[in-house]
């Protein structure tokens, strides 16, 4: 009897603030996050799409939903990664951001891949290693 194929994909996530882009006195706060993203199961898969909610200090929520990241497609081999900088504004200095990619594998499995909440903050930088 064969293993099982592993489907897994660990996530990193470096979020930053962009006080040159930023207007707080307009509450506009810009951030980047930087993801990394590595195939660490033992089938090549491709990230499709990608699904963010994005929450400010009083509430307001952003939904963003959208095939690829910055415009790619990546296929990942095992043990390949892809590293990707995007960005969110915010009308509060601190916020959350989560959500998953949803991937298929070149067997046709499909599966995703969460991304637990990171911290947006204008007065610190918080950076995780998800899985």
């Amino acid at each position: 009897m064969q293993p099982m194929a592993q489907y897994r994909f660990q996530v990193q996530v470096e979020p930053g603030y962009l006080p040159e882009q930023s207007a707080p006195s307009r509450g506009r706060y810009t951030f980047s996050y930087t993801i990394t993203i590595r195939n660490t199961g033992d089938v090549a898969a491709q990230l499709v799409s990608r699904h963010w909610d994005i929450e400010d200090a009083e509430g307001g929520m952003q939904t963003v939903d959208g095939l690829g990241v910055v415009g790619h497609q990546p296929l990942l081999q095992p043990g390949e990664s892809f590293e990707y900088t995007s960005g969110a504004q915010l009308h509060t200095a601190h916020g959350m951001m989560s959500g998953h990619f949803f991937c298929v594998a070149v067997d046709g499995t499909r599966f995703e891949v969460e991304v637990p909440p990171f911290v947006l903050s204008a007065s610190r930088a918080s950076g995780a290693d998800l899985h």
